[in-house]
């Protein structure tokens, strides 16, 4: 444990070392989209799709604007109608559960492992309904949900699943890639993400060749063929700028990832070898799934002092996430209400996500740890 008075700033993620180190590809890289002026769907677009797709061991990846609207993409070419049911997490982003109501189907929100944040099985068997179209588990923090067991669920009762993989691109469960482990796997772009463009973007990928091409046509307004519209589509597309950046990025994501997980094995031993050991849940690791750490979550008691202690060290943490959704008030017509779901209404008041990034270094770390020994002994 480092002994020095002097706080290093600690960002949350550094994504200014991420540029120092690559700027000058991501430079050619737009350089090449700007001499070319091929802005919206031009041949960089193409080639991301094909690298992801090859990568998650999928047929078909089709790139969007964002992660928020690959979900929604997803299940537009479910073609889900009013009223049909979603099972999902309420232990998320808003988009999962945003996407569902948006084309007027219900989320049915279940509880989550308190070991991993992920979606409980059991919960998802439970639930399942006349209505039921679809299950939409989220693969948290970067780890990979329990989709053996869910697809499992999915198979007895013929639902698609649609997985939340925007925080977990080349995870893996039991050897599978995120993303291929259900009907349709959607991926964000956002720039904190393991693998971020210069604004937003995002991805779904699958092996089902009809969904693929419902959602190449609804992502251009509903047409196959300009001016002349099948359905009722958006512009969902993913821009020529941000595809080529992320081409640049992608030889760089395994490495990445590698250095996520170095750093979250440090934090396990510093914090281990500190006198706050039983005071801080650290995230649990399944053996048969390939984290990334997207996020590097603890649980923490007093969550909220303990944040704003770090802040005044110099530290940034966030809360992933302070309002489970089933308790959001543009759901209170759903019907549920605090002490619904318990596991996640007690993530909600514990979880902390400490900084992680690639560049991290051991002396931020330890300051990292430093302060977490000073507010919690």
């Amino acid at each position: 444990m480092s002994t020095t008075t002097q706080q290093t700033l600690v960002p949350l993620c550094d994504l200014a070392a991420q540029y120092a180190a690559i700027g000058d590809e991501l430079h050619a890289a737009i350089d090449d989209v700007l001499a070319s002026q091929r802005f919206i769907m031009g041949p960089q677009v193409g080639r991301l799709e094909e690298t992801i797709a090859q990568a998650c061991g999928t047929d078909h990846a089709i790139g969007c604007s964002s992660g928020s609207d690959a979900l929604l993409l997803a299940l537009m070419a479910l073609e889900l109608e009013p009223d049909d049911e979603v099972i999902t997490t309420p232990f998320t982003f808003f988009a999962t559960a945003g996407a569902i109501a948006r084309l007027g189907a219900r989320p049915v929100f279940v509880d989550i492992l308190p070991e991993t944040f992920c979606i409980d099985p059991a919960a998802v068997q439970a639930a399942v309904g006349p209505r039921t179209r679809a299950i939409l588990p989220v693969h948290l923090f970067g780890q990979c949900a329990a989709m053996d067991a869910i697809n499992q669920v999915a198979a007895r009762h013929d639902l698609a699943v649609i997985e939340d993989a925007a925080q977990a691109i080349l995870a893996t469960d039991r050897g599978r890639a995120a993303g291929s482990l259900g009907t349709a796997g959607c991926f964000s772009f956002f720039p904190s993400k393991n693998l971020g463009a210069t604004g937003d973007g995002g991805m779904v990928v699958t092996s089902d060749d009809r969904l693929a091409q419902r959602m190449r046509t609804l992502r251009v307004h509903g047409a196959e063929k300009k001016y002349f519209h099948e359905h009722v589509g958006a512009n969902l597309r993913l821009d020529t700028l941000h595809a080529a950046v992320l081409l640049a990025k992608w030889p760089h994501l395994p490495d990445w990832n590698l250095r996520r997980n170095h750093a979250a094995t440090t934090y396990r031993r510093l914090i281990e070898d500190s006198p706050i050991a039983q005071h801080v849940v650290l995230p649990h690791s399944r053996p048969d799934a390939g984290h990334v750490y997207n996020q590097f979550v603890v649980r923490v008691p007093d969550r909220d002092r303990i944040a704003a202690g770090l802040k005044d060290k110099g530290i940034s943490t966030a809360i992933y996430y302070p309002l489970p959704l089933h308790l959001q008030e543009c759901f209170r017509e759903l019907g549920y209400s605090k002490g619904s779901l318990p596991n996640s209404e007690q993530a909600a008041d514990e979880v902390l996500a400490l900084p992680i990034f690639p560049e991290l270094t051991l002396q931020q770390q330890e300051s990292v740890v430093d302060g977490l020994v000073d507010l919690l002994t």
